[in-house]
């Protein structure tokens, strides 16, 4: 019944922008529209323009389009995706409103304004369009009274998080009207188009994940008075300690707006009567003075904190009773050495939480007075422990949900210790443990059938066919097997290697194909440059030239399997990372994959065949054809790798050239290998092994003359030093195809001994061992 193939944003404020804007990232056609200004701006009336004049009527929209195409705006996944976005104001262009499949509405919160406004737009929203609120707490029920009855059921609110983009949540909230086929299909409509992990709130104040949020660190702050601790050892305690952001509360404050804070606060103190929770929001007084103070925050360059870099770079901390800054106090907790010796998560909460030393009762009382409030909002907010967990995870970035944090320092043992502090405990928590259970998740069958499937998942539950230390196989049904990376920081070494091959074996006798996965927060972010650099500096130049011949083989082995293998990269890919996707069938991308060669910031060049596959790649359909000019390809190819540039997104890359038009993108990261192992299946049918033996024309020394030429101009107006410019020509010549004829026909295996000859005397460099030095240490790139 319902198809959204193009939508109307109401609103082109910060949210309403970011959301139009992140349509247009899922391919949708979006119309932005705004209100016309009640008059003339300076600047106008300079220019002798009036009211009526469309560049007036247009302005605060067109404020919108400039912020959603600024060159340093991270709306878009790419700036050709603005051609889908429509701008126009809500007098002119009402129409516009008839061609569209849903509304959102994200105006000011105004209950008043918004019901006014949805009076206005009623009449042009057509029958089988939705319409939706990004409200952050007004009632959807009280809403949807103004409605034409017909249109109630297809509204409903859809409160986005910001930054839009990188956010996951979305927290969907049906009125008592809303159709629960509407509220399916937007469902699985934005967690498939749009990427996000979608939980259904009740209509209740701040919904799951503000409500939350605020009462849970201001838990922090009134235990903080109790303690008698100051800002820096209360975020040092509430952040990862109890599975949180390393901000913790203060510096979280700082970046959401201590203003946002305040205004959150009074919101919900006066939409609750649980005396209790009105005690937790009541803020203390210094809160309203930082605000008139205009010490709000980031946005303000001060808040809780405040950055300098003279005398020196430091970052200082406010005084609240004299409203000056002092210098950060360092924070000394015993506890914190502990917790970091916990090589789990569960271990290190348990660690924290059952200390009985000052900082230890501090967590324990943050965390039992969070799990207490928590545990009163079932059936209240949510339904279930799982949407209040994802809540959580999705909507402010903590690593496990409060139940799912219950679990891990017990349900029992946590329980005995609140009772026997005279706590009472909530009615849901005490029936669960009544009917005999211990814990709010229980292990059940893991089932490949369930189109969420992650890489941890896959380790922990899956079918393991063969495990390493760094990479294992698991079987993931339909005769499809998944390659785990899992190595430490997810580099590659010659362990990651033999395990691959093993990989390749087992696949080979038993399997259609496989999907390259990745577990941690990125694909792989290339070789491990200390094992590199220490193989250098110890003069170990045959270790290090079978690893990096190894690794080239490796990829080579994945090009030209006889059987199809997917990669399904995320995050950082970079570096080998990107050698092996680029080596791969297909790929299947995560949206937010950051993908480049960028090696040339520790003074190399991509030698795991990266130099040579990503030429390949630009001139594949071409190369046969001696009429076509190679110089545009070899100018792209040259110019990634020694600019090093990395994607900013999986559609970017794929402008750039480092994905091919013929691989996916999956928006939405849960379903990645799910949609990964389809592709598997697909090609398989009909999978035909590439031609090792293919013969690949390049520019010869022509071409290098040219590169090199380049270089030297870079070189002369400063914009690369010397020693950029030798790393450069070596990149150039195994780009050009080094000392052979213009339009010579070479094989792969040149090409990748071209590669391996430039990166062992590159890697014997003073230079390059200090900038691979400097690199380790600082996460910076060095230009000696």
């Amino acid at each position: 019944m319902y198809d959204i193939k193009k939508a109307a944003v109401i609103g082109s404020g910060v949210m309403g922008g970011a959301i139009a804007a992140h349509l247009a990232n899922a391919g949708i056609k979006v119309v932005l529209l705004d209100i016309i200004p009640n008059k003339l701006s300076d600047e106008e009336k300079e220019k002798g323009l009036t009211l009526d004049c469309e560049q007036v009527r247009n302005r605060i929209v067109m404020k919108a389009k400039e912020r959603i195409e600024h060159k340093k705006s991270m709306m878009l996944y790419t700036k050709s995706s603005t051609h889908l976005i429509q701008y126009g104001n809500l007098e002119d262009d009402l129409d516009l409103l008839k061609e569209v499949d849903w509304v959102i509405e994200v105006i000011i919160e105004d209950i008043n304004i918004k019901e006014s406004l949805y009076k206005k737009v009623s009449p042009y929203i057509k029958e089988d369009a939705l319409l939706s609120s990004n409200t952050s707490g007004i009632s959807i029920n009280e809403m949807s009274e103004v409605l034409p009855e017909k249109l109630k059921e297809r509204f409903f609110g859809t409160h986005f998080f910001n930054p839009v983009r990188f956010m996951k949540l979305i927290e969907m909230i049906p009125s008592k009207y809303t159709n629960r086929e509407a509220l399916d299909y937007m469902t699985e409509f934005c967690e498939n188009k749009l990427g996000k992990g979608v939980v259904i709130a009740k209509d209740t104040p701040g919904f799951i994940a503000n409500r939350i949020g605020a009462v849970s660190t201001m838990i922090g702050i009134q235990k903080m008075n109790e303690f008698e601790m100051n800002f820096e050892e209360v975020d040092a305690l509430t952040g990862t300690v109890i599975g949180r952001p390393k901000t913790g509360t203060f510096r979280l404050y700082d970046m959401v707006g201590i203003d946002t804070i305040v205004k959150l606060a009074s919101y919900l103190k006066s939409h609750t009567s649980d005396e209790h929770e009105k005690g937790i929001l009541t803020l203390p007084d210094y809160f309203n003075e930082i605000v008139e103070k205009g010490l709000i925050g980031d946005k303000a360059k001060q808040g809780f904190y405040k950055k300098i870099k003279k005398p020196k770079r430091e970052t200082l901390t406010l005084d609240t009773s004299t409203f000056e800054y002092r210098p950060k106090k360092n924070v000394g907790f015993d506890l914190l050495s502990e917790v970091k010796k916990g090589k789990s998560l569960e271990k290190k909460l348990n660690t924290a939480v059952y200390s009985e030393d000052k900082a230890g009762e501090f967590v324990w009382n943050v965390v039992k007075e969070s799990l207490l409030f928590v545990g009163k909002l079932i059936p209240e907010v949510a339904d279930d422990v799982k949407a209040i967990d994802d809540a959580m995870k999705w909507g402010y970035n903590w690593e496990i949900g409060p139940f799912e944090l219950w679990d891990m320092i017990g349900v029992n043992k946590s329980v005995g210790k609140m009772k026997a502090e005279g706590e009472k405990i909530p009615e849901f928590v005490a029936e669960l443990l009544e009917s005999g259970k211990e814990k709010f998740y229980e292990d059940k069958e893991f089932k490949l059938q369930n189109k969420k499937i992650s890489p941890a998942m896959l380790l922990n539950k899956g079918n393991v066919v063969l495990k390493s230390d760094v990479g294992s196989l698991i079987d993931l049904e339909d005769d499809v097997a998944g390659f785990v990376l899992h190595s430490p920081n997810n580099t590659v070494n010659d362990e990651v290697i033999d395990s691959v091959y093993n990989a390749l074996d087992e696949v080979k006798k038993n399997y259609k194909g496989m999907v390259f996965a990745s577990s941690g927060n990125n694909f792989c972010v290339g070789a491990n440059l200390q094992f590199v650099l220490n193989n250098a500096m110890e003069k170990k130049w045959g270790m290090l030239e079978k690893t990096v011949k190894d690794f080239q083989d490796m990829n080579m082995a994945i090009k030209y399997f006889d059987k199809p293998i997917v990669a399904a990269p995320f995050g950082m890919t970079l570096g080998g990372g990107a050698e092996i996707t680029l080596h791969s069938s297909k790929v299947r991308a995560f949206a937010e994959t950051y993908m480049g060669l960028v090696e040339i910031g520790v003074g190399i060049l991509p030698a795991g065949g990266g130099t040579k596959e990503l030429y390949l790649k630009l001139t594949e359909n071409i190369s046969d054809n001696k009429t076509i000019d190679l110089s545009p390809f070899i100018q792209k190819a040259f110019d990634l790798i020694t600019t090093g540039k990395v994607s900013g997104s999986a559609p970017d890359a794929k402008q750039l050239g480092l994905l091919q038009n013929t691989d996916a993108i999956a928006m939405n990261k849960d379903y990645q290998l799910f949609k990964a192992k389809k592709d598997v299946l697909e090609l398989a049918d009909t999978f035909m092994p590439k031609n090792l033996h293919r013969q690949y024309r390049v520019g010869g020394e022509g071409a290098f003359t040219l590169l090199k030429y380049m270089a030297y101009q870079m070189c002369e107006g400063k914009f690369i030093s010397e020693y950029d410019k030798h790393v450069v020509n070596k990149i150039a010549y195994v780009i050009s195809g080094g000392e052979v004829m213009d339009n010579s026909f070479v094989s792969e295996q040149y090409l990748l001994d071209l590669e391996l000859e430039a990166f062992m005397s590159l890697v014997g460099e003073k230079k390059t061992q200090e900038r691979m030095e400097y690199m380790i240490k600082t996460g910076k790139t060095l230009r000696n």
